[in-house]
């Protein structure tokens, strides 16, 4: 990690075989792990925690103070994930005292110019496109993909499995294992191609596709929908969590598509 044209702050811990590129600035109260690659031009700010095997690409700037105006200089953090790749000038702040922490979990895909803002929550294995951008507070689960230019308004959830179409404006919440297109964001089927990916067989894909039709195709609101789901339906895994996540929803779940023509 000997980089002389680098500058790394005395305070800061970093293992042995981290490789830091020219022109980098790592800051006090910053820990990094095992095997992680900083390309050149990257800014580290105090808070940062970052996982083993990262790579980070030039002009990152990771754990930048929160843009919130009731930010009072707490001590707060960013946590990266192992096996985490983060692209060209992607930007993610640290928390507040709401949460303490931003957080992006292990080995998800960052790509270049995406914005995850102070106390958001992204789990494991995510994928987000160039410029998909999330506000303060947000909560994503895991194997979530957020296509190209993706907006996520403040306090949403977007589910496990879900997936979400380029130049969408998330301001409702996105369930588990749904697509979401159009606008406004709506559901338009389940991710059936990425779960099938992931190990989920033809039958459990179906369970989840009639759970969806019951709260979206049969003229429902969404609690008498809960309501049929969880008296009608056998209780798996999948169908607890749909219905956790509705009752857990603050902002309301995204609607189904209508067709007006």
């Amino acid at each position: 990690m000997n980089q002389p044209l680098a500058y790394v702050h005395p305070g800061a811990k970093i293992a042995k075989n981290v490789v830091i590129e020219p022109f980098t600035t790592i800051h006090n109260n910053v820990v990094i792990g095992e095997g992680t690659w900083i390309g050149s031009n990257v800014t580290i700010m105090e808070g940062a925690r970052i996982g083993k095997n990262c790579n980070i690409f030039p002009g990152a700037v990771i754990s930048g103070i929160p843009q919130d105006l009731k930010f009072k200089d707490e001590e707060t953090t960013v946590e990266i994930g192992d096996g985490t790749t983060i692209r060209e000038y992607v930007t993610i702040n640290r928390g507040t005292v709401d949460r303490g922490k931003t957080v992006v979990g292990k080995n998800c895909w960052i790509m270049a110019y995406c914005h995850i803002a102070h106390d958001c929550i992204v789990g494991d294995n995510c994928i987000f496109s160039n410029n998909s951008t999330l506000a303060g507070h947000v909560t994503v689960g895991d194997h979530v993909v957020l296509a190209g230019m993706t907006a996520v308004h403040q306090f949403c959830m977007i589910g496990n499995h879900a997936f979400v179409t380029g130049g969408s404006l998330v301001r409702k919440d996105v369930p588990p294992y749904v697509k979401a297109a159009r606008e406004p964001l709506s559901y338009v089927g389940i991710n059936s191609i990425g779960l099938r990916r992931r190990g989920f067989n033809s039958q459990k894909i179906t369970e989840i596709q009639n759970i969806y039709r019951l709260l979206y195709q049969k003229n429902y609101n969404t609690s008498q929908a809960s309501e049929i789901i969880e008296a009608e339906m056998e209780a798996t895994p999948e169908r607890d969590e749909i219905l956790q996540f509705i009752k857990n929803s603050k902002r309301g779940i995204m609607k189904g598509y209508f067709n007006s023509n």
